[in-house]
C-alpha cells in the first residue's frame, strides 16, 4: 500500500472522496472537515461540507 501524504486541502478532499467511494462515510466526513478547514474561501469550504453531509464528528479539544 502506498504511503499517502496530506499537505493541502485538495489532498484531504481527494482522500475523502476515495474513502466515501469505499463505503467509509464516517472517515470521509472527517477528511472533508479537514479539507474545509484548510480552504481559505468560505464558499468553497461550505461546498466541500455539503458534498459530505452529516453533523461534525470531531471531538472537542
Amino acid at each position: 500500500m502506498p504511503l499517502l501524504t496530506f499537505n493541502t486541502a485538495a489532498d484531504y478532499l481527494d482522500a475523502a472522496r476515495q474513502t466515501a467511494d469505499s463505503g467509509h462515510t464516517t472517515l470521509a466526513r472527517l477528511l472533508a472537515e479537514e479539507a474545509a478547514d484548510r480552504t481559505q474561501d468560505p464558499d468553497q469550504a461550505a461546498r466541500i461540507l455539503r458534498e459530505f453531509p452529516g453533523a461534525s464528528l470531531r471531538q472537542g479539544d
